[in-house]
């Protein structure tokens, strides 16, 4: 059983990467507005922020990772909503494949696509000045949490586009999600902001996710940020992982 559905699962992400090959443009846009929002930044707004940081690209770069994926996220979304109008999954469902590879194809074409578009922003972020010099470990430390921070977007993005009615509200719930790391501790340092906010900014998901990453670029001590952060991670994962499927069973019985 295991067997079959790994098979299926492999042959549709396939597919799904076949599509992404032909049309690289989603993968593009979605690292092009992070891109901007990091030399906006950088440019235009670094110089009149204060962070401490030698190297205001340094500081900002972990939120705008975070953004990257939250704008990619919104095209697995997409995906799933045009599969589901298209009858795709009923007509994959009417042959002998196991019944969730659909399902788990678009999540890991989502995981790929959105480690490409990482990768390129962290290119783009070495030609600003980005310079780490965290070794092989604090790199694979960063690349779980946002492995795992994908995924757990990812499977919320799931849910809107399973039971989303039209296009535009299968992509709109990603709205949300970017704008979050503007109120975290991704841009600015959060003692900079009034109290309610400052409040909400400290115990968000982002801030701790922003921080530990942060820490691990910098050779710093990650303190409790990098359990907070993975507490969040997992715990985002495992419910929208629930929702998702409750969702996806309900559309396909």
């Amino acid at each position: 059983m295991t067997k079959h559905f790994l098979g299926d699962t492999a042959v549709l992400l396939g597919r799904s990467l076949r599509h992404i090959m032909r049309s690289p443009d989603t993968i593009i846009t979605t690292a092009i507005m992070p891109i901007a929002m990091m030399l906006m930044f950088v440019y235009v707004f670094g110089g009149a922020i204060n962070t401490g940081s030698d190297s205001y690209v340094n500081y900002q770069l972990p939120g705008i990772l975070l953004i990257t994926v939250a704008s990619g996220i919104a095209y697995t979304a997409y995906r799933l909503f045009m599969d589901m109008k298209g009858g795709i999954f009923e007509r994959f469902q009417s042959m002998p494949t196991a019944r969730s590879s659909v399902l788990w194809a678009h999540v890991l074409t989502s995981l790929i696509a959105n480690v490409i578009s990482l990768v390129v922003v962290v290119l783009v972020a070495l030609l600003m000045g980005f310079r780490s010099g965290a070794g092989v470990p604090a790199w694979l430390a960063v690349a779980g949490i946002l492995i795992l921070f994908t995924l757990a977007l990812t499977w919320i993005a799931v849910i809107p586009g399973l039971s989303a009615k039209t296009v535009e509200g299968a992509s709109a719930f990603s709205y949300p999600l970017i704008f979050l790391p503007f109120l975290s501790s991704a841009f600015v340092p959060t003692d900079t902001m009034p109290g309610p906010l400052r409040a909400f900014a400290e115990h968000q998901p982002v801030t701790s996710i922003v921080n530990a990453i942060r820490h691990l670029f910098a050779q710093q001590p990650v303190g409790t940020d990098i359990w907070i952060a993975l507490a969040w991670c997992v715990g985002i994962l495992i419910v929208a992982y629930v929702f998702a499927m409750n969702t996806y069973r309900r559309k396909t019985a």
